[in-house]
């Protein structure tokens, strides 16, 4: 379902094209929107009026991106090091064997560095290494972030992010949405203002689609919070009309 959103420009009625003068209505930017929602000109004794029209569309995500990772602590570096490569090459066994193909992990953190009781006296060191995985079945997502926890003490849960994987069909929507909105925008200033809607001269899209949502990694402790919701994809598009 397309969700619309309507912010309220509080314009002056558009006489503008009766008395041969320059008329505008600039409201101020609401809910991040750009100012000039409604606009009319005089160039070349054409009138013209530019609106923004805005449409999104909502879906539930069918991706889920997991950030995880293991971490050690060790009285050497040398250790560390290597205890924590071991436990990430156990971690990405264990996702495979979760259903995780191999083209859906990548390690996105490799650290090592020392702890210090007082500095400059070090008491340790710390090595860590991270793995992003994409779960392609949702259904599943329950079972692989328990795999997870089950690797061991050193594993590591840092937050999980849902995405539409192929968002095209939910912009194409939302593009015929906020062109709807632009036209019906337009048609009501013309008609507030006495004139008649004529054809379209300029157009110009402004993406204004959010960041993807994302939960942070404590929220995974109740599997009932492992939700996908939904995600909007939100276009902004700029007209420009003649007025007859």
């Amino acid at each position: 379902m397309i969700k619309m959103t309507h912010a309220v420009a509080t314009a002056a009625l558009l006489t503008m094209g009766m008395f041969g003068g320059t008329a505008s209505a600039d409201p101020a930017p609401r809910h991040g929107l750009r100012s000039g929602l409604a606009k009319v000109t005089l160039e070349d004794d054409r009138s013209r009026i530019t609106v923004v029209g805005e449409g999104s569309q909502s879906a539930v995500p069918d991706v889920m991106r997991l950030n995880a990772g293991v971490e050690v602590r060790r009285a050497t570096a040398g250790t560390a090091f290597a205890d924590a490569r071991a436990a990430a090459a156990k971690l990405t066994e264990a996702l495979k064997a979760a259903g995780i193909q191999a083209k859906d992990l990548r390690t996105n953190e490799l650290s090592l560095g020392p702890e210090y009781s007082t500095y400059p006296t070090v008491s340790g060191y710390r090595a860590a290494q991270g793995v992003e995985a994409v779960v392609r079945d949702i259904a599943s997502a329950d079972k692989v972030i328990d795999t997870v926890a089950g690797v061991g003490e050193e594993a590591r849960l840092n937050g999980i992010s849902f995405e539409v994987s192929d968002n095209r069909r939910l912009v194409r929507a939302a593009r015929d949405a906020a062109f709807r909105d632009a036209t019906a925008r337009a048609a009501q200033y013309a008609r507030l203002s006495g004139r008649r809607l004529g054809p379209v001269l300029t157009v110009a899209e402004e993406d204004a689609s959010p960041p993807p949502i994302r939960f942070a990694g404590a929220a995974l402790a109740d599997k009932a919070s492992i939700s996908p919701g939904q995600q909007s994809i939100s276009v902004h598009v700029r007209v420009v009309y003649e007025l007859l």
